[in-house]
């Protein structure tokens, strides 16, 4: 099964979520190629983050966020977890960690307590490896809501002040890292 099927399964119908999940997924996975190809040292899995990238937000449609077409019952801060169950069901595990690890620049355990969001405590949604970080970053620049436009790295960094400064400086270095 590729990228693609998965897709299909969970968005089988030709409609506006459909559509607003395609273009996000198609801007993130060619940003993280783009960087792939800039950064040869960096050895990147082009092949994984391609299908990570498409497939990082699979779990939107479970999750309540009107504005962008998704009429399910979940907070959509759980979409990311809901995409790693989603995964996980379908054996993709390494994309799993992908879509659990994507949220802001990952989500601490402090954060998730401190914040009382409604995410497992034992579950670890920080990005780990490259390819992970890879993707996370290339989200940063895109939003569902406004997909036409493209965020500059300042104000990608700033999108991401109200998970506090700890996500905005580990943002920062990774533009470093991948620009």
């Amino acid at each position: 099964m590729d990228y693609q099927s998965i897709i299909d399964k969970y968005y089988p119908s030709e409609n506006e979520l459909r559509r607003i999940l395609l273009i996000h997924s198609r801007q993130v996975a060619d940003r993280c190629l783009k960087i792939a190809k800039a950064h040869p040292e960096l050895r990147l899995d082009e092949e994984f983050l391609e299908e990570a990238a498409m497939l990082h937000d699979i779990g939107i449609f479970r999750c309540d966020a009107p504005s962008i077409q998704c009429f399910g019952k979940e907070p959509y801060i759980r979409h990311g977890f809901i995409g790693g169950q989603i995964l996980r069901e379908e054996g993709w595990k390494r994309h799993a960690l992908v879509c659990e690890r994507h949220t802001g620049t990952g989500l601490s355990r402090e954060q998730i307590e401190r914040q009382q969001l409604p995410l497992p405590l034992d579950g670890q949604f920080e990005p780990e490896a490259l390819e992970e970080q890879v993707v996370c970053y290339a989200d940063k620049f895109y939003s569902k809501t406004h997909p036409e436009r493209e965020r500059t790295v300042v104000e990608a960094a700033q999108s991401l002040e109200k998970f506090g400064q700890e996500g905005v400086n580990r943002f920062l270095e990774w533009a470093t890292r991948f620009e």
